[in-house]
């Protein structure tokens, strides 16, 4: 529906949208007055049916897309054991630097407060549960009793193990379980399908939500909506400038401003078009020009375009405060862990395109009870913070990467300062890459 008509991407469709939607919501609310086709025809009719619409469509996606891409991530991961340290390496920083990320996201939430003062009603009060329980109940809440049950309710947390586990015994039965594995990857790649189609009625979704919502606002909706931007900006500001760097420093001794110098192409690159994936070959090249072995760069930066996702983790994290602030919930220690378990879970296996973030987030939200219809606020903005957080994912990986190398005798530190030329054999790799 929207594609690329008139040469507009959906991205800026979706911007366009929530633009629309808040101009039709502010002149509503301030310029015309309550009567039967305002209040009951427009905002509690078209607007709450096309916006809820978008929603249910999304929460659609939520188990047989996560279920899938944890699968399906789970047996691809667990090929690095043919490639031993260098894989466990890259799999225990990409997982500790999410989860610092999402970690500095939920302190962030908590100290600024963005959520404060939209003061949204509480329609459900079924996750009182989840927030109050003990951390013992949080964890053995985490094993399904039923797999089946728990996909059919959606809860998400034992979808997560259970995919996890048959992603792994896939792994390990590769040759005597050939047709599952097809199916799995088949249908993980419906579910991106079906995932591209739904967000092409975003536009249509968010400017019904967003009329709604501020058809009934205001302006004073527009303070916690800013406050919500700051504080996923300021997040990725941390991780990208001060997390990464101090990582580097610590395990390599190179210094970040050779490399951010060096790198912000790519970043440029990534922040205009929103996508991991797109930036894959650039990314190679880049990290080929700074000395990093290609068997290695090779392995970690598709990996890292699949599960580390810190960006996305960042703005889960704030978003879970936002809204929580926002229906007056209490989040306690145990739904905090929860949310950070959450999104580190949720960045495997997740597709490197623009806004799949929030896809998962609903996940996020239904793991400690919070009510999914908040998405659709930050849904309208998300195109804007997307463009910022796709930056800092690919930067993430591109220094994880460098870590790895460093450690495993897999990078040329000389070329890396400028001290030398990179060697005739990533010379090719280069121009093969730009071909690409």
């Amino acid at each position: 529906m929207f594609g690329r008509q008139k040469g507009i991407s959906l991205s800026n469709w979706i911007l366009i949208g929530m633009i629309l939607g808040m101009a039709t919501g502010l002149i509503l609310n301030f310029f015309v007055p309550d009567s039967f086709f305002k209040n009951i025809i427009l905002v509690d009719n078209v607007f709450y049916l096309g916006g809820n619409l978008f929603i249910k469509l999304m929460k659609m996606l939520v188990v047989p897309l996560v279920f899938c891409s944890i699968v399906v991530g789970a047996s691809s991961i667990s090929d690095i054991r043919k490639i031993g340290t260098i894989g466990g390496r890259t799999i225990l920083i990409y997982l500790i630097t999410t989860a610092l990320a999402v970690t500095i996201a939920l302190g962030i939430g908590m100290l600024i407060k963005p959520g404060v003062g939209l003061n949204m009603a509480v329609t459900s009060q079924a996750g009182n549960v989840t927030l109050n329980q003990t951390m013992t109940d949080t964890i053995l809440n985490m094993v399904p009793d039923n797999p089946l049950n728990s996909l059919a309710s959606g809860d998400m947390i034992p979808v997560i193990i259970f995919g996890l586990l048959i992603g792994v015994i896939l792994a390990k039965l590769r040759e005597e379980t050939d047709v599952i594995n097809t199916f799995f990857n088949q249908g993980n790649r419906i579910m991106m399908e079906m995932t591209s189609i739904v967000m092409k009625f975003a536009p249509i979704g968010i400017f019904c939500l967003m009329a709604r919502t501020f058809a009934g606002l205001g302006f004073d909706g527009l303070l916690p909506l800013g406050k919500y931007i700051s504080c996923v900006l300021l997040g990725l500001a941390i991780q990208a400038f001060i997390v990464y760097p101090f990582l580097l420093v610590i395990f390599t001794r190179l210094n970040p401003i050779t490399f951010f110098k060096k790198f912000i192409s790519v970043m440029f690159f990534a922040f205009s078009s929103s996508t991991s994936n797109a930036t894959i070959p650039l990314n190679l090249e880049k990290l080929a020009e700074m000395g990093v072995s290609k068997d290695v760069s090779s392995f970690t930066i598709p990996l890292g375009a699949t599960i580390n996702m810190d960006g996305t983790s960042i703005m889960q994290g704030v978003a879970v405060m936002f809204a929580a602030q926002a229906y007056g919930m209490d989040l306690g220690t145990s739904a905090l862990l929860t949310v950070i378990f959450t999104a580190v879970m949720a960045s495997i296996g997740t597709a490197g395109v623009p806004s799949v973030g929030l896809i998962t987030l609903t996940m996020v939200f239904n793991s400690v009870g919070i009510p999914v219809q908040a998405i659709g606020i930050i849904f309208g903005i998300d195109h804007i913070l997307d463009m910022f957080r796709t930056a800092v994912n690919v930067a993430g990986d591109a220094i994880c990467t460098i870590i790895v190398a460093f450690k495993n005798n897999s990078m040329d530190v000389d070329v890396f300062k400028g001290k030398k030329e990179m060697n005739e054999e990533d010379k090719v790799l280069v121009d093969e890459i730009s071909i690409i």
